[in-house]
């Protein structure tokens, strides 16, 4: 093999002001893994809906997913900007998200409530890791934590909308 398939990821020593960057990059990898397992579930709700909220939960998981999707390139760039390595393995993903799966078929209401309390969920995890981020001087991946919480926060509240119908 030549010498440039043979590197092997691994982590660096930045140095740009940030105190302490392994906290943060544990939060910023809890997230992403929330972030996955949401973009899936996300999908299983836009594949499998049903009903007379079809269109509109159909549109809007769609808008999500590929929001989230995007997003987890963000976070994974960020951790190694801070110089660690990004999750690599979907056990890992599994294990550090706190986002669970629901237990048998939904309706599209139970979809749209199950989702929203997910994207609740991944906000707390955010609000959480912007204060840790704050407190070691990283205002990068604090603005990044409060974009993500909003954008979570404003999913949660249209899909509990979607619920009430």
């Amino acid at each position: 093999m030549t010498g440039a398939l043979t590197a092997v990821p691994s982590p660096d020593k930045v140095e740009t002001g940030v105190r302490d960057t392994g906290p943060i990059a544990d939060g910023l990898a809890d997230v992403l893994a929330d972030t996955y397992r949401l973009v899936f579930k996300t999908h299983a709700c836009h594949w499998n809906v049903e009903g007379p909220a079809f269109f509109s939960m159909h549109k809007l998981t769609e808008e999500q997913y590929e929001n989230m999707f995007s997003a987890a390139d963000d976070l994974a760039e960020r951790i190694r900007a801070l110089g660690h390595l990004a999750p690599s393995r979907m056990d890992e993903v599994l294990n550090r998200s706190k986002i669970a799966d629901p237990s048998g078929e939904l309706s599209a209401g139970e979809m749209a409530q199950d989702l929203a309390a997910s994207h609740e969920r991944i906000a707390q995890r955010m609000h959480a890791l912007a204060e840790l981020a704050g407190r070691r001087r990283d205002i990068v991946t604090e603005d990044l934590a409060t974009a993500r919480s909003a954008f979570h926060e404003q999913a949660a509240w249209m899909l509990r909308a979607i619920a009430k119908s």
